[in-house]
């Protein structure tokens, strides 16, 4: 396996994070830019939806997924490289403040592989879905258009494709 210079794996995680800032920040329309970054062969695992194989794949899931969930936000805390392997630590905020006056929000943990050329091949999101519904029903959230629901039995294969 090659292992890319750090300089390079930084420039791409550079740009994913700024496609999300830009995406938080309502300049981008839609998580769909996010596609043009991983690979025409690319899985993507996703807590609640499952595996995901493929670019196309995956851009159509990063519309459907959010449909209806246009005013949560999703900042980025921190990142971390180690070789090709990258870690970005965000946390998803649902609208709505708690009696304390602070937002609902969950931590949540990215894991992304570089694969080279700007893109990256696999990314795995990793958060607790018992704690958004909890703070759904605690928020009183509503979507404002009917939300797109994960599937009943979604593919639970993680592993990272063997290149």
């Amino acid at each position: 396996m090659t292992i890319f210079p750090r300089e390079e794996v930084q420039a791409a995680l550079d740009t994913y994070v700024a496609l999300r800032h830009q995406i938080d920040e309502g300049t981008q329309p839609d998580f769909a830019v996010l596609a043009d970054l991983y690979t025409d062969d690319a899985v993507y695992y996703d807590a609640s939806w499952g595996r995901l194989e493929g670019k196309d794949v995956i851009a159509n899931w990063l519309l459907d997924s959010m449909v209806g969930l246009e005013d949560w936000r999703f900042p980025i805390e921190f990142t971390a490289i180690e070789g090709n392997e990258v870690v970005v630590k965000w946390t998803q905020i649902i609208p709505g403040t708690k009696p304390d006056g602070s937002p609902f929000t969950q931590s949540a943990f990215s894991r992304l592989i570089y694969a080279g050329n700007g893109k990256f091949s696999y990314e795995e999101d990793l958060y607790n879905m018992a704690h958004v519904l909890e703070d759904i029903v605690a928020s009183g959230w509503m979507p404002k258009v009917p939300v797109n629901a994960p599937p009943r039995h979604p593919n639970r294969d993680w592993s990272v494709p063997q290149s």
